[in-house]
C-alpha cells in the first residue's frame, strides 16, 4: 500500500521516516519529494508497505503525531489525477 506523509520537517531524512514506519511492519520504499532545483525537501513524501493491514495500522497510529517537532499528516496515497 502506498502511504502519503505530509507536513514533514525539512531536515528529516528518508532513513528517519523509514524508522518511524518500520515499527508497524516491513517498509519496501521511502521517498521524500525534493525541489528539482535546490534539492530541498518539499515537506512531504511517500512510504510503500507490502502488507495492507500493517499500512492501515501505521496510518491510524501515526496520523496527527509529532515527528521531529511537526505534527504529520498520514493517509493512503491517492492516484495522481490526469488532466
Amino acid at each position: 500500500m502506498n502511504i502519503y506523509v505530509g507536513n514533514l520537517n525539512f531536515k528529516l531524512s528518508e532513513t528517519d521516516l523509514q524508522e518511524a514506519f518500520e515499527t508497524f511492519g516491513s517498509v519496501s520504499e521511502v521517498k521524500i519529494i525534493t525541489d528539482k532545483y535546490s534539492g530541498r525537501s518539499k515537506g512531504f513524501g511517500f512510504i510503500t508497505m507490502d502488507d495492507a493491514d500493517d499500512a492501515k495500522k501505521a496510518i491510524d497510529e501515526l496520523n496527527g503525531t509529532e515527528l521531529e517537532g511537526r505534527e504529520i499528516v498520514v493517509n493512503e496515497a491517492k492516484p495522481r489525477k490526469e488532466y
